[in-house]
């Protein structure tokens, strides 16, 4: 575990270390929030003893165990002497924009019990002075919303961090038998040429040539291809940027059986043209067969 990339995330109640993991973890890390620190040292001997695959750990600690300001020093320092790689992340952000995000949220200030909540906010400071003076990295989230964060923490560690890129699961289905429950995308190909009313093809599947040679007959079928790929190049990106870890788009038609998997099918040949973290599934293709 010693040469493996551990992060500490820490800094001000409010400022957005759960946002701070919630991204390193879309990233590939191994994460733990609020792990006291003297727990630290036999976490990562036991890790080490264990053979663990973990490669990537963050681990978010602050005030909110009573303990860590008056330990986390000889704690880091023994680790570090030991050989241990690790990177502080303190995060902060102004007192209006504190205030504003407490007021927003009714949570408690873990200083404020017997204080209100701007000396709270200013007492945190104060403790957290000489942490910061250390820290590898500071960032200011006064002025950023959720996903302008994660993609700054991104930024960061992905310099050293094989990015972990958003994966696609494409799938065909049949709306009698429902919408799948877990697809980000729903697009409905009902609108195309039906092969069930083809004789010679209502018991094949859109996986078979003549199925695939019957929808290619059609110009529909290939403006809505050249459309909804144009769509989705443009999505896919954004989706990537926003920090979203994974994609389910579900291609439906009547039963599941001819149009969605024949539709799917070249969508899913396109993409993979561009990336290798796509699986496609036919959730239907034996259910009206």
């Amino acid at each position: 575990m010693k040469n493996k990339k551990i992060i500490i995330i820490t800094g001000l109640s409010g400022s957005g270390k759960s946002t701070a993991i919630d991204a390193l973890e879309d990233a590939g890390f191994f994460c733990i929030d609020n792990l006291p620190v003297i727990l630290l040292p036999k976490f990562l001997e036991f890790r080490a003893k264990t053979g663990s695959e973990i490669t990537k750990l963050a681990l978010v600690m602050d005030l909110r165990e009573e303990e860590f300001i008056q330990r986390y020093p000889d704690i880091f320092t023994k680790l570090r002497q030991e050989g241990y790689l690790f990177e502080i992340l303190f995060l902060e952000a102004s007192t209006e924009a504190l205030l504003r995000r407490y007021s927003q949220t009714r949570r408690k200030h873990p200083l404020s019990e017997a204080k209100n909540l701007l000396e709270g906010i200013q007492a945190e400071r104060k403790e957290f002075k000489d942490l910061r003076e250390i820290a590898d990295l500071i960032i200011d989230t006064s002025n950023y919303n959720v996903h302008e964060l994660k993609e700054i923490i991104l930024n960061h560690v992905l310099k050293a961090v094989p990015a972990k890129r958003m994966k696609i699961y494409l799938l065909s289905f049949g709306f009698k038998y429902g919408i799948p429950h877990d697809a980000d995308l729903v697009i409905d190909v009902r609108f195309l040429p039906n092969p069930h009313f083809v004789q010679e093809l209502r018991n094949l599947d859109g996986t078979s040539p003549k199925v695939k040679e019957f929808m290619d007959r059609w110009k529909e079928t290939h403006i809505f291809l050249e459309k909804y790929l144009d769509l989705l190049n443009y999505l896919i990106p954004h989706y990537e940027k926003e920090g979203k870890s994974s994609l389910t788009i579900a291609v439906g038609c009547t039963a599941g059986t001819h149009r969605s998997v024949s539709i799917a099918d070249a969508i899913y040949r396109e993409l993979k043209k561009t990336t290798n973290l796509i699986t496609l599934t036919h959730r239907d293709i034996e259910l009206d067969r």
